[in-house]
């Protein structure tokens, strides 16, 4: 199948007018503006009856329809659920009958497109390869979101495969979905490999988008698209039913445009309250009067702007009661690239060759990393016409887990990203968390090179966070040039509650999120 008869059979932009349209009509409601709005406004509005959950979807979907497959064409949505505005009239009905399933009740959401949905829509990882996968039951993490009343409006694009096909790609990118755009400049990287999480919910596309990462593909493309992003403590969020690149490091998580809402989302999808009160919603109480947080340097490539940023949310904290400790990044640090790539190999041919003969789909889809890398080699016109697939030959080169060379890949990440890493930082002066600046301000889209910025420019903190499975969020910091900076934070495994109390008083003292433009 090749890209023009994927898109004509989904038929995305299509299916969104068409959605849009026939609930407005139904509803009528033609005045409700989701633009910035957080859940607990949403919930508000639907409260009130101000707005259903159905014209909430309508006006999303009209979003959709007018600016990511219109206008100024993000292309961040690679398809939308057509049962979205039947799941939302269902949710309206409860609420009338006065059944109300928690906070997230009719909030509509999108889903990046390598986790699995029971909705009639493939789940690809951007891959043409599996334009044919449906899924009959979703993934545990997508379960537990309609437990609590969200809506699937549909899912987003990414970098095809998560970011782990090539060494010279371009964030953002994928044979099904195209090239995603930054929401703050269309000509700028998105980041990624949740890149269309980030520019959708950043451009207000839904209440909250679902990303996932390996090594940075939530934290980074929610800094460049001015969002909070939390990668959870590994573990917390069942990762059964995502397309996987490592089991061990894979991770799916909340990206949204407060923290609140990030809270609410990741608690709906760990089953638990990730605040401090007996339910989880002590954040406007919580004080950083002598909290302890740890600081680390500038990275060794930055923007000329981001010190001052980084002075100014350093100040934000202290004024608000933090104790700022200055750290130095341990030497294990500089161990870790190297070993980690040796693993993912490992873990991605193993774990991938897993999925795909598990899947239900078509006899003509691949069922092994080798077929897939066959598949991509006869579909060349569409699935390398930009960047190759090197790091799918080496994966497919390696031998099983067992072989010593991962097995010692592994032991060294234990040790550097760990024991000697971030459980030596948090050991040091008492400090509860960890600082850094996160990568920033995004770089044009470059479907030559690649993507080309230095691994110099994305914090030591957030990488370590990722091997190791300890908790991490970005939360925006400022603006630059136009175009978002955040700040990263660390903490210890399953402290992830102090995490978001941190990142909320950091908002709430500087409200350094600036909204995009779309369409001006």
């Amino acid at each position: 199948m090749d890209r023009r008869a994927f898109i004509s059979a989904v038929g995305l932009a299509s299916l969104s007018v068409e959605l849009a349209e026939s609930a407005r009509a139904a509803t009528g409601a033609r005045d409700y503006d989701p633009v910035e709005k957080s859940v607990a406004e949403l919930q508000q509005a639907l409260r009130s009856g101000a707005v259903t959950s159905e014209a909430l979807c309508s006006e999303y979907l009209t979003r959709i329809a007018r600016f990511d497959q219109g206008g100024p064409a993000f292309h961040s949505v690679i398809a939308v659920n057509p049962e979205a505005l039947a799941a939302a009239r269902a949710l309206d009905a409860e609420r009338g009958a006065g059944k109300l399933r928690g906070p997230l009740h009719g909030i509509p959401l999108l889903i990046k497109d390598n986790v699995e949905t029971r909705d009639p829509m493939p789940t690809t990882a951007g891959s043409l390869a599996l334009g044919r996968a449906r899924h009959a039951a979703d993934a545990p993490l997508v379960g537990r979101l309609r437990a609590a009343g969200a809506i699937v409006l549909g899912k987003t694009n990414l970098s095809e495969w998560a970011n782990f096909r090539s060494t010279h790609s371009s964030s953002g990118w994928s044979a099904v979905g195209g090239q995603t755009r930054n929401a703050y400049d269309r000509d700028r990287n998105p980041s990624g490999s949740s890149s269309g999480s980030g520019a959708a919910a950043a451009a207000s596309f839904c209440a909250v988008a679902i990303g996932t990462e390996t090594n940075g593909s939530i934290l980074s493309p929610s800094s460049l698209n001015g969002l909070v992003g939390l990668k959870p403590t590994k573990g917390l969020v069942d990762g059964t039913g995502v397309v996987p690149i490592s089991p061990r490091q894979d991770t799916a998580g909340p990206m949204g445009r407060c923290v609140l809402d990030v809270a609410a989302v990741a608690s709906a999808m760990a089953g638990a309250p990730l605040g401090f009160g007996p339910q989880g919603e002590d954040f406007g109480k919580f004080s950083l009067r002598g909290v302890r947080i740890g600081a680390l340097p500038l990275p060794k490539a930055y923007h000329p702007e981001v010190p001052g940023l980084y002075a100014q949310a350093r100040t934000a904290l202290e004024k608000e009661g933090a104790i700022l400790v200055d750290l130095k990044p341990p030497a294990a640090f500089t161990e870790m690239d190297e070993p980690e790539f040796e693993a993912l190999l490992y873990e991605f041919k193993a774990s991938l060759n897993g999925y795909l003969a598990g899947i239900e789909v078509t006899a003509e889809a691949p069922r092994t990393l080798a077929e897939l890398i066959a598949f991509n080699r006869a579909h060349a016109a569409d699935e390398l016409r930009f960047f190759g697939q090197e790091i799918f030959d080496m994966a497919e080169a390696k031998g099983p887990l067992s072989d010593p060379a991962c097995q010692q890949a592994l032991a060294t990440l234990a040790r550097t990203a760990d024991r000697d890493g971030l459980a030596a930082l948090l050991a040091q002066d008492g400090v509860q968390a960890l600082l850094a600046p996160s990568n920033g301000p995004a770089e044009l889209v470059d479907p030559v090179w690649g993507d080309r910025r230095s691994d110099g420019g994305w914090p030591v903190i957030g990488s370590a966070a990722a091997i190791a499975g300890y908790p991490s969020i970005t939360v925006p910091a400022g603006l630059i040039r136009g175009l978002p900076v955040g700040m990263t934070m660390v903490a210890g495994r399953h402290r992830d509650g102090l995490l978001l109390q941190i990142a909320h008083a950091f908002e709430r003292a500087t409200h350094a999120r600036v909204a995009p433009r779309i369409g001006a």
